[in-house]
């Protein structure tokens, strides 16, 4: 063979790669529908919290987890860290994305009957993964030590105290060494990224075993469909890492225009702020029952998302509409989405 026949450098390097990592395992065929945006929703989100790592980490190095020092060591990372502001802002407008993706991926397995059997206990596993994101999002909120956070701490530690000796560990006097801060921001960077590592693995694994859900037509069964499909996972990945690219876009574009915002020092006293656009739906029930609210309201919605598979048991999907656009390809979506 001439040396001008063989392949080149990258080429090559793929061969090696694809041989020792058995890439080519990666290449199992997948139902078309999966590569639908309404069936791309959990990746995409998944690349969201990635870019939330990333953004994280470095947030991370200037950051001082404690109550004198917090607040002053956010506002040094907007004026003092090197690009602090716009990595700062990416991490800000991802969560507010990823949020909205999570919503709609809830929406869209509700809607395609994707709870049901086989595929129960990775709708639980799901249900985790909501909660963990909303007690990244808390948390968050809290280190920025800024009014909304120092009100989002005092709703927090009113909560604590009404579960008694349940709350013991999320107290702040079970530890007295370290302030509640330091140990919310300790969840934040090491106790709620690995549990949402560990599950995500879990959740991954099940929807490998299981295959993605069948796409809503009508007469359609829940059942597992591992192994059908004319398209190829490796072929979906490749669109995720596209989307991937428009979510990082976006983020940049919206942090250029909209910097992430950032209140004066918190000053304990009567509530001065709102939370969060994806916590104001507790809102109206604090006001008829105080605090309680914060432990009532979502009790009560994870009672009813945890019975959901147990209270409809029937094989077919959710809904039997023939044209849905959850189930289209990314390139066909109706103009109304």
């Amino acid at each position: 063979m001439l040396a001008s026949d063989r392949p080149g450098f990258g080429p090559r390097a793929g061969k090696w790669f694809s041989e020792r990592l058995g890439l080519k395992n990666l290449s199992y065929p997948i139902p078309e529908h999966a590569n639908s945006l309404g069936y791309m929703l959990g990746g995409i989100t998944l690349i969201g919290f990635i870019i939330l790592a990333i953004t994280g980490i470095y947030l991370a190095q200037f950051y001082q987890p404690h109550p004198n020092e917090a607040h002053r060591s956010i506002v040094y990372i907007i004026t003092g860290a090197p690009l602090g502001d716009i990595v700062r802002s990416i991490h800000y407008w991802t969560v507010q994305i990823v949020m909205v993706t999570v919503i709609l991926h809830m929406i869209r397995v509700v809607f395609s009957g994707a709870y049901k059997r086989p595929r129960e206990l990775n709708w639980y596993v799901g249900l985790a993964l909501l909660a963990l994101t909303f007690g990244f999002i808390f948390t968050g909120t809290v280190l920025k030590y800024d009014q909304e956070g120092l009100e989002a701490l005092q709703h927090y530690k009113g909560a604590v105290d009404l579960l008694g000796v349940f709350g013991t560990w999320f107290s702040e006097g079970f530890s007295r060494s370290l302030p509640l801060l330091t140990r919310l921001y300790t969840a934040h960077v090491t106790i709620l990224p690995l549990a949402f590592v560990l599950l995500v693995l879990v959740h991954l694994h099940l929807i490998k075993v299981h295959g993605i859900s069948p796409q809503v037509v009508p007469g359609a069964t829940t059942r597992a469909t591992a192994g059908e499909g004319t398209s190829r996972f490796t072929d979906h990945a490749w669109r995720l890492a596209g989307f991937g690219l428009l979510l990082l876009g976006l983020t940049i574009a919206i942090s250029l225009l909209f910097p992430a915002p950032i209140g004066k020092a918190g000053i304990p006293g009567p509530e001065m702020t709102k939370p969060w656009w994806m916590f104001v739906w507790i809102v109206p029930a604090e006001e008829i029952w105080g605090i309680r609210a914060l432990l009532i309201v979502p009790g009560v919605l994870g009672l009813f998302l945890a019975l959901l598979p147990i209270i409809d048991r029937t094989p077919t999907s959710a809904s039997t509409t023939e044209n849905s656009c959850w189930g289209q390809p990314v390139w066909s979506l109706p103009s109304s989405l």
